[in-house]
């Protein structure tokens, strides 16, 4: 199974709309948002996926946020700041991860085959041990133009591309 992994989209509507035709066109069902939605409508973009989420630093109506989360209905979820998440027996964790002290411990302690994080508008893919950390990328003031974009993780060779937003 194919799980994108997406964060920082900051109400950019065009890149969540090619994001989510780069997810389909992946045969991904699965997206997990690592947080900065921002406007609670960005959710039902995804409407076609099952959306697990986590809060960003800017995500501040939470209760309008819940509530799109909620109408997508399924498996679809909104977490809070922090999502302890499982597909295909693979462990995933999942935060904004504003502080990278958090993040790092988190890979540290190994519980997790993959930490995925956002916030720092800068992807990254480095290994802890036996997990996987990684960053998506972000769509609004990302570091550099190879930064804007989102991942896809194959949970059967547990392997990870980027695919940039053209």
């Amino acid at each position: 199974m194919n799980i994108g992994i997406i964060s920082d989209t900051h109400d950019n509507l065009e890149a969540i709309e090619r994001a989510t035709e780069i997810f389909a066109d992946e045969g991904i069902e699965i997206v997990v948002h690592c947080g900065d939605f921002v406007a609670p409508l960005m959710v039902d973009y995804f409407g076609e996926f099952e959306l697990h989420g986590v809060l960003g630093n800017n995500d501040g109506d939470v209760a309008t946020l819940q509530s799109r989360f909620d109408a997508l209905g399924g498996e679809s979820e909104l977490h809070g700041r922090f999502a302890s998440l499982e597909f295909d027996g693979l462990s995933f964790a999942a935060l904004h991860g504003e502080s990278l002290e958090e993040v790092e411990a988190i890979a540290a302690g190994e519980t997790f085959d993959f930490v995925c994080y956002g916030h720092h508008h800068e992807r990254e893919l480095s290994e802890e041990g036996r997990t996987t950390v990684l960053n998506p990328g972000a769509h609004v003031l990302p570091r550099s133009a190879a930064d804007r974009s989102v991942a896809v993780v194959d949970t059967e060779t547990e392997t990870v591309r980027f695919r940039e937003l053209e």
